[in-house]
Formats: C-alpha cells, structure tokens, sequence
C-alpha cells in the first residue's frame, strides 16, 4: 500500500494516524537593502493587472512590505534599509569622555576650595606674627 507524506503505514482496520512534525521556531527573514531596493525597482516596472501580485507571491512577499519598504524609500532613508533592528550600541569612549569631564569639574572644585583655605590660612598666619610682634614688651633699643 502506498503512503501518503505524513500518514503513517496503516494496518487492516486501523485508522491512518498522522505523523507529528514538530517544526522549529521559524525565524523572522532579513532582507537586504540592495534586495529590497530590485524588488522595489521590478514592482514600478509592473504595469499590467495582477503583475504585482506575480511578483510578492514569487518572492514570498506580502504588500505590507512593498509598502514599507516605499515608504523608506521615500523618506530617503537608504541607509534605513539596511540597518539592524534595537538600539545601536553606544560608544564607549563617549562613556570614558563623560565620565572623566565629571571628574575634572570636580577635581576643579577642590582645587578652588583649596587654594581659598591656602590663602585664609596666609592671611591668619599673617594677623597672628602681627599680633604677636606687636603684643611683645617693648624692649630699651640701644
């Protein structure tokens, strides 16, 4: 007896059972920019009814990707195109540079507060020889 795909042998009397295929995750298809940019191309091109729908039913297309894609193409988003979807990855050297800018403003800061005390403690060091040559008895000068 021949087998259909997918039916398993039967024996006499028996129901036919069904093979179970367990298909992978199907994964989500990537176009390229210069493919989409041809199928964009052959898609003007079509003039006659039905030829548009030719060509997405060969390609394996739907509409919304004709429309999609025109949209991108329109907006002059070439490189739109081609790009990967989710974030881009940040540079990390702009990371570095921030953080040190934070750094030096602070570095900065403690630099001012420094130099104020540095110069608070000449003025005190300044009064106080003052006070204390003026503030000792008068020695007989000979």
């Amino acid at each position: 007896m021949l087998s259909k795909p997918g039916i398993v042998q039967q024996r006499d009397g028996e129901r036919p059972e069904r093979e179970i295929e367990v298909v992978p995750r199907a994964e989500r298809r990537r176009f390229t920019a210069e493919y989409k940019l041809r199928i964009l191309e052959e898609a003007d091109r079509c003039q006659a009814p039905g030829e548009i729908g030719a060509l997405l039913r060969r390609e394996g297309l739907y509409s919304s990707h004709l429309v999609k894609w025109r949209r991108q193409r329109e907006e002059s988003v070439l490189a739109a195109l081609g790009q990967k979807r989710g974030r881009k990855p940040a540079d990390p050297l702009s990371g570095e540079v921030n953080r040190l800018r934070r750094e030096n403003a602070r570095l900065n800061q403690e630099l001012e507060k420094a130099q104020k005390v540095i110069e608070v403690q000449g003025k005190v060091s300044a009064l106080l020889r003052d006070l204390s040559l003026g503030s000792a008895p008068d020695k007989p000068k000979r």
